[in-house]
């Protein structure tokens, strides 16, 4: 199984295209030690021929021309493509933007819950996907699902399961008592498996905070893509970018004795990965106190590009 992700950072990508943080000045400016990222979005095949896609980032048109072989094939007919699915974990703008990208009436499939669904329904410009030549399937929760794609298996199965976090912001209620709105299949995680092979891994990009039942989950996974958004929760409000917490947000933050690296120190998970990854955050920085501190404790910090093989 061939895993590649194509943008690693959060919503706005790095730099933001209006910010002018730390962060995102440094990498404009090419400092040394930072890197560009596009969107947060996974692809991902069991035969290296046939693609699924794991979030749709507005980004993904860029995303697409910088990996090859998500690209037409030269040898192919003369309107092809190798991505045959695209699997959706919310309804994010940064999850769902990037379907718009491929609406020139090539056949492919998505998957999503049924609540992110109901979202893609409830708005007419996903349209511009014929529902004849796009066909949209639910994802169940809790049971393992064969995806397909063009009228044929991909190779890959694909569990989804809901994790703790939050409707997306513009979908928000003004309600905090029942976390804006926010219900089951709002935020989900993926187990993806290739039977093929009997290789599998996780990709939960977005997560508020981990609970037993995904301890229980992800507990001696192999590999692990997790939600990396901030290193601490007040870092936007205390750099003046916004006035919201990591947790308001329905994001773990990286740090401290509720963040993610505690969370994961005793599961055993052989390799992690942050993705998702806000402008804000130190870890961009690969000579910061934060990513060294990151990196000790056994994480990787994701970037455009990145492969892994299983």
């Amino acid at each position: 199984m061939l895993i590649r992700i194509l943008g690693a950072a959060a919503g706005g990508g790095f730099p933001q295209w209006n910010c002018n943080c730390r962060n995102c000045s440094d990498v404009r400016a090419g400092k040394r030690g930072f890197r560009a990222r596009t969107q947060c979005s996974l692809a991902v095949s069991a035969n290296g021929v046939d693609w699924v896609l794991l979030n749709t980032a507005p980004d993904l048109r860029q995303q697409i021309n910088e990996t090859p072989e998500l690209g037409a094939r030269p040898e192919g007919e003369l309107r092809n493509s190798p991505i045959k699915a695209a699997v959706l974990t919310g309804g994010d703008v940064d999850f769902i933007a990037g379907l718009l990208n491929l609406r020139e009436l090539q056949p492919f499939t998505v998957y999503g819950s049924s609540r992110v669904l109901a979202t893609l329904a409830a708005n007419s410009v996903f349209n511009v996907l014929d529902a004849s030549v796009v066909p949209r399937r639910e994802l169940p929760l809790g049971s393992p699902l064969t995806i397909e794609g063009a009228g044929r298996p991909t190779g890959l199965v694909i569990e989804a399961f809901a994790v703790p976090g939050k409707i997306a912001l513009y979908l928000e209620s003004s309600a905090p008592s029942d976390n804006y709105g926010s219900r089951e299949g709002d935020a989900i995680g993926l187990k993806v498996s290739a039977p093929e092979t009997g290789k599998h891994f996780f990709y939960v990009p977005g997560c508020a905070t981990v609970d037993d039942d995904l301890r229980d989950r992800l507990a001696g996974a192999p590999l692990v893509f997790f939600d990396g958004t901030l290193y601490t929760d007040d870092e936007m409000i205390r750099q003046g970018l916004m006035q919201k917490t990591g947790q308001r947000m329905g994001h773990i933050s990286i740090s401290g004795p509720d963040g993610s690296i505690a969370a994961f120190e005793k599961l055993g998970v052989a390799r992690r990965i942050y993705v998702h990854i806000n402008n804000s955050n130190p870890v961009l920085d690969d000579n910061s106190p934060e990513r060294r501190a990151t990196e000790a404790a056994g994480w990787e910090v994701g970037y455009d590009g990145m492969e892994i093989r299983l």
